[in-house]
């Protein structure tokens, strides 16, 4: 018998990045990273796994951006070329380095995961990435949430709570619409909450959402039980806690599992350290340095002098840091099923851990093996935990009927407080001296964009194609991508641009549809750059 549960969460997400009219654009590269590095690793690691027969359970945020852009024909084709060029750098780099007993093992690693990568995406998958994680979350290990259409920092929004739910109902009904079923659950973009929130989270239908450590611990009134058992907010819907604990292991490259000196050093990278006419077809064809994701030293330390990487010890090291995670688990859960029990309560303990999708296998290459690791060793060891989903928890607690709302009768009442999992809690991350500016902008069009949906309750043909383009502008101009991105520099002046043009293209027009003079071919062109959610619905404002 099981004392207590851990549920893992993945957070998959990326700003949506689309340029056909480029035959390259480096930003693009984030999407075929994340796909050749964290999302084909993780599907093969699922179907190892259930071929195995190793019962897991996982949830998993994947947002809408990313969710278009893995469906989008151009990219997949491009993510294809990507590959190719990987594949023919690890040949070349292959030879170069055949009489290397150092870098000659890691090259040929690489030429094999990438030949492997392709043929999944290619032959298996046929491309389609998101059929392939429905496929999972229908044989029941894999829970999907939803999440806001274009991740926006929904606090800084808060004050107009039109522009808040059309973010989240966007968000759900384009997962009605990939996925054949309403969504249980929700992603709030960064984990930001403000007091109210869950409200729309239920009108959209959902039952639960997750939240940062003190959006529960700071609640009103004290949660009895901490972030160990859901709360149940003023609205009904279940909010789950991060756990700090199991997340800091994991998440923090100086203190957590990331870090070990045996694992691969993310920064150190061919496309730096090989001469520029050699490497300059797999860069950027300005000639500017890139990562190519070929990285062939170990952390080694806080040290310019990298050792070789290798891969057994680094593998070893996995399998010892997902026996350390277990480990801790275990006592954790023991500590809190004791607490339970004294308390005389009827729940058991859940350990929430929450982690971006992109840590595994992008910047932790060795986080698919110690997922790996961890999965089977909960599974086939005597634990006195398991992993489940959050819909599992909640559907093992007994109801109440109370004013024709479902009462969970166990969990403990709370009203969440202002929260984020950004840099010291809160909403800094994302407004301040360095981004502030974005948000006069954005609360104008967010205004206008709710005056056009009242004004025009009805429109058809060309009108209401501009007034659905107009939804969009001003949904990509949301992305908490942008203001992050402003705020941490690397790609500051890329995030910058796509927000004025964003901001641009709406207030033109917001100026078209009010003097009734919109060009249909110049609609058009806009329709095809910034062609997000086809059939989305401009009524969303009203």
């Amino acid at each position: 018998m099981h004392k207590g549960f851990l549920c893992i969460v993945l957070h998959a997400h990326l700003p949506y990045i689309r340029h056909p009219e480029y035959d390259y654009f480096l930003e693009e590269n984030w999407l075929y990273e994340a796909i050749t590095e964290s999302y084909i690793p993780l599907l093969d690691l699922f179907d190892r796994l259930v071929n195995d027969g190793i019962d897991f359970r996982l949830t998993l945020s994947i947002s809408p951006t990313l969710i278009e852009m893995l469906n989008d024909n151009l990219l997949r084709e491009r993510c294809i070329k990507y590959i190719d060029r990987l594949m023919e750098l690890t040949e070349k780099e292959a030879y170069r380095t055949r009489r290397d007993i150092n870098f000659r093992p890691v090259v040929d690693m690489y030429y094999k995961r990438f030949r492997r990568i392709r043929h999944l995406f290619e032959d298996v998958y046929k491309r389609n990435l998101i059929s392939v994680f429905k496929a999972f979350q229908d044989e029941g290990k894999l829970e999907i949430l939803a999440s806001a259409a274009t991740h926006a920092f929904l606090p800084n929004l808060s004050m107009y709570p039109k522009a808040v739910k059309a973010q989240i109902r966007t968000g759900s009904k384009y997962y009605q619409k990939n996925f054949n079923k309403n969504p249980e659950g929700m992603w709030l973009p960064e984990c930001g909450y403000a007091p109210g929130f869950d409200y729309y989270i239920k009108e959209s239908g959902m039952r639960f959402f997750f939240l940062d450590t003190h959006g529960i611990v700071y609640g009103t009134p004290l949660p009895r039980y901490g972030v160990y058992a859901p709360v149940s907010c003023p609205s009904t819907v279940v909010a789950f806690g991060r756990d700090v604990e199991s997340s800091r292991q994991v998440w923090s490259s100086v203190c957590g599992y990331p870090g070990d000196f045996d694992y691969r050093d993310f920064y150190r990278d061919v496309g730096f350290d090989l001469d520029l006419d050699y490497i300059k077809p797999y860069i950027n064809p300005d000639g500017i340095r890139t990562y190519t994701g070929l990285k062939y030293y170990r952390i080694t330390g806080k040290t310019d002098n990298k050792e070789p990487y290798v891969i057994k010890r680094a593998r070893n090291k996995a399998a010892e840091h997902a026996g350390n995670f277990i480990f801790n688990r275990e006592l954790q859960i023991n500590f809190l099923s004791d607490v339970f029990k004294a308390k005389k309560v009827k729940l058991k303990p859940i350990i929430t851990a929450t982690y971006d999708t992109e840590l595994f296998g992008h910047w932790w290459f060795e986080g698919v093996d110690w997922l790996d690791f961890l999965l089977r060793g909960i599974c086939t060891g005597r634990r006195n935990f398991r992993t489940i989903t959050p819909p599992e928890y909640l559907s093992s607690q007994t109801f109440q009927i109370k004013n024709n709302s479902q009462i969970y009768k166990e969990l403990q009442i709370c009203h969440p407080s202002l929260s984020s999992w950004g840099h010291k809690g809160y909403n800094e991350v994302w407004l301040n001296e360095s981004n502030d500016y974005v948000y006069r902008h954005l609360f104008k069009a967010t205004e206008r964009m709710i005056y056009l949906a009242e004004k025009f309750s009805n429109a058809k043909g060309v009108l209401r194609r501009a007034l659905n383009q107009a939804a969009r502008e001003i949904l990509l101009s949301q992305h908490s991508d942008w203001t992050f991105i402003i705020r941490s520099k690397p790609a500051m002046e890329y995030a910058k641009k796509r927000f004025e043009e964003h901001m641009n293209r709406f207030n033109i027009l917001y100026q078209k549809i009010i003097s009734d003079n919109i060009s249909e071919r110049w609609l058009a062109q806009l329709e095809d750059k910034d062609g997000i959610f086809r059939d989305i619905n401009y009524k969303v404002y009203r």
